[in-house]
């Protein structure tokens, strides 16, 4: 059962649970204005009494969905993620994270964040701790990247999205980063998706390469079980038999999603397809179907880069790609968003 609580502090909600017989397994969460809170196992009396008090908006007894706070049910208004520097992500408008998959150097980094502050990008990505396929391969600087990750971040305005990997670094990573983000290898690490829930920090949570869509809104669950809704679904991609690209990018999870859920969802057609070449028609195309934004990875040299070089766009084609997809969503009556002024930098970088 959800109950849907209007205009009410979590305090109050957390009291009137308790109050009214809620059982000791009910979770809230605030969305928007509303605490949305659900009683598991909850019988008829119960939520007729719910229903006779004044701070509640509405009950929802049943409903066919395996989810329950990321649901439409719970929230039948998209979601506002607000990620830093006063950028967001969701509700209309289409964001842009960019930035090298890793971070290799203090230049290479602060050069990066420059040409994705130009092109438009309301938030840095970049990974210090990087979980690879073989352990032979570059793992990341750890510490000292995610503190070239902040410094870059107030030098030009961007906010930072980089990766948690275990429990053990969720509260390092989130001293440093504005938005905490889980990848593939990680998307039902339940302990871990718990642990940055309860941050409070906004968390980008990346589809499992074999997740569904069911699985993946689950997963979410687990961060607003925490009481943090302030999750970005990433669509990169799914494994399948096609080994044409690095793996099968399920642009039809994206109206899915947004028929299912309240939450904001991006695309990453770089990891998604591994191939720089393919980033722009699939970035175009996940603009087309309604996303919310995009996860791209770009470098100054990629030939060179420590990791993914093969799928990241030099600074020409980021900027192509951006002045594209600006005409593309105009004539969709959608706006590309772009970075807050920042005292200091202007729009001149």
């Amino acid at each position: 059962m959800l109950v849907i609580f209007n205009k009410t502090d979590d305090r109050s909600v957390r009291e009137l649970l308790a109050r009214h017989g809620a059982p000791r397994s009910a979770v809230s969460c605030r969305i928007g204005a509303r605490v949305i809170a659900y009683l598991p196992q909850a019988d008829a009396g119960l939520a007729s009494r719910f229903k006779t008090l004044r701070q509640v908006e509405r009950v929802v007894t049943a409903h066919g969905s395996e989810f329950q706070l990321t649901s439409r049910e719970a929230s039948p208004e998209d979601t506002l993620v607000e990620i830093g520097f006063g950028n967001s992500i969701g509700a209309g408008d289409f964001g842009l994270i960019a930035g090298p998959c890793a971070v290799e150097t203090r230049e290479q980094l602060a050069s990066t964040a420059e040409i994705a502050r130009a092109g438009g990008a309301t938030a840095l990505r970049g990974g210090a701790y990087k979980p690879r396929t073989t352990p032979y391969a570059f793992q990341g600087l750890g510490l000292p990247g995610l503190r070239m990750l902040a410094e870059v971040s107030a030098e030009t305005g961007l906010p930072v999205v980089t990766e948690v990997v275990d429990t053990a670094t969720v509260d390092t990573v989130a001293e440093y980063a504005d938005v905490l983000q889980i990848g593939t290898r990680n998307a039902q690490n339940f302990s871990l998706l718990a642990a940055v829930g309860q941050t409070g920090r906004p968390v980008l949570l990346k589809r499992g390469f074999g997740c569904t869509v069911s699985e993946w809104l689950s997963a979410a669950e687990y961060v607003l079980a925490q009481g943090n809704s302030q999750v970005i679904l990433c669509e990169r991609g799914i494994r399948t038999f096609e080994g044409s690209t690095r793996f099968t990018l399920d642009l039809s999870a994206i109206p899915v999603v947004k028929q299912l859920s309240h939450l904001p969802v991006i695309v990453d057609p770089s990891h998604g397809t591994g191939h720089r070449h393919l980033v722009r028609p699939l970035a175009l195309a996940a603009a087309a179907v309604g996303a919310d934004g995009l996860l791209l990875d770009i470098h100054t040299d990629g030939e060179q880069a420590l990791c993914d070089g093969k799928q990241a766009l030099d600074a020409a084609e980021w900027m192509e790609l951006t002045s594209a997809l600006s005409a593309l969503l105009g004539s969709l009556g959608r706006t590309l968003q772009r970075p807050q002024e920042l005292a200091g930098i202007g729009s001149g970088l």
